[in-house]
């Protein structure tokens, strides 16, 4: 591998031949003995090995478990060892987790205190998004929460800001070099070129996804590419009302895009994974891996999303729906890669919904997205779509034909729901039953007629 320079707790490192395919999480532990940095999960779920990654667009919190050491390049690393000050003065959150007693056995401490310690630099006050990705089973969330409330006031450390005036020194993106193994192309040009060569290749963008592949399948990747350099995936454009998104596109990014055209979307975005996955995973990935409880295509597909792919140079285009053919099997030829996907940059009909056993930090049971168009109290259009309820995120065709023309009434929606067993044979698994899933869906257009009708349906709220 061509050389990786990064800082580190405010120091360049330079890195030359490293593993590709070495997560920042062991090379930190075993090359560092900076041992602050846990070992939990290793598949992103606890969030104990949290560590601070600040960039040209700034600083966010990200699992050292799921971070390749190329995706580093240009970039600032900040472990629990370098939140407190270079003269060994705490951080206005270690400060505040003291006091507030926010640490019993300590294995998650750490990743705790990175996360927060990011937030207040950061500015953000919604602690319980931010913390979401961070699991706790010993002291409990309110003292910590309390210890993030705590520090809010506290003015940002000098030593926390040095990561973003120094990160311009680096040089960011790929180097367009690579060693037969792993490559990092500098133009989206260079990718398809390496790509129509080496179309058994994998392609690594966030690698939520791949790290997994690694850490817990120990598959062996013999060919790469890390896509984090291609600036030319991760713009957002609009134009004539409908969005653009580059694949590259974070799905934190996304949400901050979405949040006031399409809050249903938003919505639907702030309850995947958790805060340092969605600064990471990109919803090109989230597209291409073919998942069928992916979040992202249901909400996409109820919208009308269209999906842009490219091989070499050639490009075309299809509706997102027709990507998915069967389970992890999509129309994608080799060497061919998503290059982007575009919907309507506002619908005021959709909604979405996630049904999963917990609310934070878990995988759909059941996501349904739906958007009915009515006009003059019937249905002219209708587009719903569902994860979990088949190999392949898919649209519920016969349930749509059961609504279009049809008065906009509670006689109607009941009589459409037996369709859903026409759409989908649902399986039984960990999470749910078959037909729990099927009741589920039905029960979810139900809430969505209500709320058109001004029902309130929030599944947090607590009423007696």
């Amino acid at each position: 591998m061509d050389e990786i320079r990064f800082l580190l707790n405010g120091a360049e490192v330079r890195l030359r031949g490293a593993d590709p395919l070495r997560s920042l999480l062991d090379w930190l532990r075993e090359e560092r003995g900076l041992t602050g940095t846990k070992e939990g999960c290793n598949e992103g779920d606890c969030g104990a090995c949290s560590v601070m990654v600040t960039d040209g667009e700034g600083s966010r919190a990200l699992n050292a478990c799921l971070l390749y050491l190329p995706q580093l390049d240009g970039k600032a690393v900040r472990t629990v060892e370098g939140i407190a000050g270079p003269d060994g003065s705490l951080h206005p959150v270690q400060r505040a987790m003291v006091e507030m007693h926010g640490s019993q056995c300590g294995f998650c401490t750490p990743g705790f205190v990175v996360t927060m310690a990011v937030a207040h630099l950061n500015g953000a006050r919604d602690h319980d998004d931010q913390l979401a990705g961070n699991l706790c089973r010993c002291t409990g969330y309110a003292p910590i929460v309390r210890a993030a409330e705590m520090a809010e006031s506290a003015p940002v450390p000098e030593w926390m800001k040095a990561d973003r005036e120094a990160v311009g020194r680096l040089s960011a993106g790929g180097s367009g070099r690579g060693d037969g193994r792993a490559f990092r192309p500098a133009t989206a040009d260079a990718l398809a070129a390496w790509y129509l060569d080496n179309p058994d290749a994998t392609l690594i963008a966030g690698a939520t996804d791949v790290g997994l592949w690694v850490n817990k399948e120990l598959r062996d990747l013999p060919k790469v590419a890390f896509l984090a350099g291609l600036r030319e995936l991760q713009g957002i454009e609009e134009r004539d009302g409908i969005l653009r998104v580059g694949a590259g596109v974070t799905i934190a990014r996304l949400r901050a895009a979405v949040a006031d055209r399409l809050p249903a979307l938003a919505g639907l975005l702030r309850r995947y994974a958790s805060e340092q996955v969605r600064n990471a995973a990109t919803i090109g990935g989230n597209i291409a891996n073919g998942s069928p409880i992916g979040d992202g295509p249901p909400a996409l597909i109820a919208l009308g999303a269209t999906l842009h792919l490219r091989r070499g140079d050639e490009r075309r285009q299809m509706p997102l729906e027709a990507f998915f053919l069967d389970y992890r099997r999509q129309d994608r030829r080799p060497g061919e890669f998503v290059e982007a996907v575009s919907f309507p940059a506002a619908c005021a009909a959709l909604r979405c919904y996630k049904l999963s056993k917990r609310f934070d930090q878990d995988i759909s049971a059941v996501c349904g997205c739906f958007n009915v168009t009515v006009e003059a109290g019937r249905v002219r259009a209708a587009r719903i779509a569902f994860g979990g309820m088949a190999g392949i995120p898919k649209r519920a065709a016969h349930v749509e034909a059961a609504l279009a023309g049809r008065a906009w009434t509670a006689a109607t929606v009941a009589e459409a729901i037996p369709a859903f067993a026409q759409d989908f044979t649902p399986l039984t698994d960990m999470r749910a039953s078959a037909s729990y899933r099927l009741t589920a869906a039905g029960n979810m257009l139900w809430r969505y007629f209500h709320e058109g009708a001004g029902v309130a349906t929030d599944v947090l709220e607590v009423a007696p």
